[in-house]
């Protein structure tokens, strides 16, 4: 996936964007409320993680603003406000979620892949796909009972096309959702993280539509 994290805070943004970096997503970082409408302007993100006391102004004016222009991408707010009336001001403005400073790292992540599976339309965190059983909770893959290990880009890319079953991605698709806007791709990287699922998980897992894109496939 493909993460905005809108937060002034250094040291808590950095923590956050190396851990959502852990987990094989993507994220740009920005530190205000106009950074982040700029960014959301020019991005298809997949997620947003909102912080409600910004510089230049407060989170949920800003939401409610987003969802009044249509945009649906989910929004996590990560905020030191903890009364009951903050929260059901954020869930009522369209937030999807909403976790109070100081959390746990590792809960952020959980809650990331929540609302992400919530919006995929597949609540359920245990796939079949084939012989291979896919828990998305837990980021772990078994193929006939045997537990295969990915790297986090790894990861990240077969998320890509399990989100969308049967959908074509094209190359720079794939590359949005796996890197942020300040990294360097190479540009045989997608080939590259393609032939290594098929090695893993199987040569027919990921088909690839010549001069079009990829999509799932059988494995």
């Amino acid at each position: 996936m493909r993460v905005l994290l809108i937060e002034d805070d250094d040291v808590l943004g950095a923590a956050v964007r190396d851990q959502i970096a852990s987990d094989g997503h993507s994220v740009d970082w920005v530190r205000r409320l106009d950074a982040g409408d700029s960014a959301i302007a020019g991005v298809p993100y997949d997620l947003a993680l909102l912080d409600l006391m910004l510089p230049d102004g407060r989170g949920i004016p800003f939401l409610r603003r987003l969802r009044a222009r249509g945009v649906v991408t989910p929004v996590i707010i990560l905020t030191a406000l903890n009364q009951v009336s903050d929260r059901i001001e954020a869930l009522n403005a369209g937030a999807d979620d909403y976790l109070v400073k100081p959390f746990d790292l590792a809960e952020l992540s959980a809650r990331i892949g929540s609302v992400a599976r919530r919006y995929s339309g597949n609540p359920n965190p245990i796939l079949t796909h084939g012989p291979l059983q896919i828990d998305l909770a837990a980021r772990s893959i078994r193929r006939d009972g045997h537990l295969v290990p990915l790297t986090a880009r790894e990861w990240a890319l077969f998320e890509a096309f399990l989100s969308r079953p049967g959908q074509l991605l094209s190359k720079t698709q794939l590359e949005e959702k796996l890197y942020a806007f300040d990294t360097e791709v190479e540009s045989n990287t997608i080939e590259v993280h393609v032939s290594r699922l098929r090695k893993k998980l199987g040569a027919e897992i990921i088909v690839t539509e010549r001069g079009l894109g990829y999509r799932l496939g059988h494995a």
